[in-house]
């Protein structure tokens, strides 16, 4: 049975009417589902696949993504039940359901992406991914990766309340109802991360939907990073573990622990910055991806400034 509460999702022509990047926006069918779909740059250019994190959607690529399109060909969808994007159904409502959805989008798409970059919960799709063998990414970049199951008893209380929440036809509705301004402000700055007006008032255009709500709820509730954080030390590719150091919803300590168990990882600390540091400050996210991307061999070396 799908969810009931689906019906209310964000609406492309009234609220995607002025979504950032539109022109880049176009509407694919994959795997049986209508994907939202951004795509930037020139269609020869290496590709760069962008996956954001639960509850946001392409919008938190907003000023990520054009600055990365001067030398890749940038695919961001929304995940399925975020933003404009169908909905899994509840037996695919899974980490390896959302791996496998979007190993099927970017089959129809024809793309392999030779860098990866995924944001707290995206990194983990990708992650997914990589140790399915899905994708092969030489570069995988984790912005504050949601990688590690939480501590102790949190473990198990999170998912645990949030299929409580989920399978509750008035909580994505009530949220969706009491979702003003202050109070997405509240939720954003909880995550130490700084938003201006424009960004929030972003996220309170989808949070005050209750079918965007249930997606964020339905990820959460299915989330089963236990499985993920036993196979990550099989994880093959080159990987950059970005960390913001304000971050108060994925601990800095997380992505060092990560690190340790990762033959081929480093840590970029960001000092200053908190969850949302690629929406803080997308010029030094993309500097940092760039800079990995050259010393991969993926880009060519930028010419010496003169």
């Amino acid at each position: 049975m799908m969810p009931f509460f689906q019906e209310d999702r964000p609406d492309w022509e009234r609220d995607g009417a002025d979504w950032p990047n539109r022109e880049a926006s176009r509407f694919v069918e994959a795997g049986g589902l209508r994907w939202h779909v951004q795509e930037f740059g020139k269609p020869e250019a290496p590709v760069l696949l962008l996956l954001h994190g639960t509850g946001a959607a392409t919008h938190s690529w907003r000023a990520f993504a054009p600055l990365m399109a001067e030398e890749f060909r940038v695919i961001a969808p929304d995940l399925p039940g975020h933003g404009f994007s169908d909905p899994l159904s509840p037996r695919e409502l899974s980490l390896p359901g959302m791996a496998r959805a979007v190993t099927e989008l970017l089959r129809i798409l024809g793309v392999t992406p030779v860098v990866a970059a995924g944001h707290s919960a995206g990194a983990a799709v990708l992650c997914r991914m990589c140790l399915d063998r899905a994708i092969d990414p030489r570069l995988l970049i984790a912005i504050n990766g949601a990688l590690k199951p939480f501590p102790g008893a949190a473990s198990f209380l999170f998912p645990t309340m949030a299929r409580m929440l989920f399978l509750n036809p008035v909580t994505p509705k009530f949220f969706a109802w009491t979702a003003d301004r202050s109070a997405v402000k509240r939720l954003i700055d909880g995550t130490g991360s700084r938003l201006d007006m424009a960004g929030l008032d972003l996220y309170k255009r989808l949070f005050a939907k209750s079918g965007h709500v249930a997606g964020a709820l339905g990820m959460m509730a299915n989330w089963d990073l236990e499985s993920l954080d036993r196979e990550l030390p099989k994880l093959q590719q080159e990987t950059v573990l970005v960390v913001g150091g304000d971050d108060r919803a994925i601990l800095p300590e997380t992505s060092f622990a990560v690190h340790d168990r990762l033959s081929h990882a480093r840590v970029e600390l960001m000092r200053g910055l908190g969850h949302l540091a690629h929406e803080e400050a997308p010029e030094r996210v993309a500097e940092i991806v760039l800079r990995e991307a050259r010393t991969a061999g993926i880009l060519a070396e930028a010419p010496a400034s003169i």
